[in-house]
């Protein structure tokens, strides 16, 4: 059985990313340039983006349990002051890095604090910020590589744990789904697999380790970096074989449990 990473491994991946992300900041014909992934963007829109999500997300690792964002992290996003000097704006985002892998050093995993996240899988902790700050670094930086032309894949680490925390944090809640119950299985082709349940009580998900005994509705099976892409919406549901009822994927894709 697969475990999470461990911090220190969460924190090595962040720093890795955002070093690529950086590099690919540098290569880039400049901050004006269209970021393919996010079409209303542009790069420098990119480059604040995560930078912002790092500080933002310091404040709040530092500041412990609340019941909504903290006062420190709210003005530490309405303080962003971004260059756009190429190597200033290349620096600017490894400042901004420093600041959320200082606080969640300081912080500890087990530490409570507030997340956008209470109804789902995933603890309110300092280690499920970890988590989640992964993905979205991953993520950014596969945008900010595509707009140099030369995007690579998400490293393996990072996407077969993607491909887990998407589902835990951003799909999983108590807010009832508004069709008929159903079963979707996705299946990464490094040999993990996931179950999500949806029905009036919501969704949650689980690890299979063996065969289901039931098949799902619907399933896809993709690499674990392609299914991570996939779920933040850079490829399209067309990129990968789907078992079963296309239409309950689609389902999933356009639900927003928040509206």
């Amino acid at each position: 059985m697969h475990t999470n990473p461990a911090v220190p491994d969460l924190l090595r991946l962040i720093d890795d990313r955002s070093a690529a992300f950086r590099a690919a900041i540098a290569a880039a014909p400049g901050p004006d340039a269209t970021v393919p992934g996010c079409p209303e963007w542009t790069l420098f829109d990119l480059a604040q983006h995560p930078g912002g999500g790092d500080r933002f997300w310091a404040a709040i690792a530092a500041a412990g349990p609340a019941d909504a964002p903290p006062a420190e992290a709210v003005a530490a996003r309405a303080a962003l002051a971004v260059p756009r000097e190429r190597d200033a704006l290349t620096a600017w985002p490894a400042a901004s890095t420093q600041q959320l892998l200082d606080a969640l050093r300081e912080s500890g995993a087990g530490a409570g604090c507030w997340t956008w996240w209470p109804g789902s899988q995933s603890p309110q902790n300092a280690g499920a910020v970890a988590r989640h700050r992964v993905q979205e670094s991953a993520v950014h930086t596969y945008d900010a590589q595509l707009t140099t032309g030369n995007a690579e894949s998400i490293p393996q680490e990072a996407a077969l744990d993607g491909a887990e925390e998407f589902l835990l944090t951003c799909c999983a809640t108590a807010t009832p789904w508004p069709h008929a119950p159903a079963v979707v299985d996705c299946h990464a082709t490094e040999g993990r697999s996931w179950r999500l349940h949806l029905g009036p009580d919501g969704a949650r998900a689980e690890r299979l380790t063996v065969p289901a005994a039931t098949p799902a509705d619907a399933s896809a099976r993709a690499g674990a970096a392609e299914l991570v892409l996939f779920y933040y919406g850079r490829l399209p549901l067309e990129t990968f074989p789907v078992e079963g009822d296309r239409e309950v994927l689609q389902q999933l894709i356009d639900w927003d449990p928040a509206a």
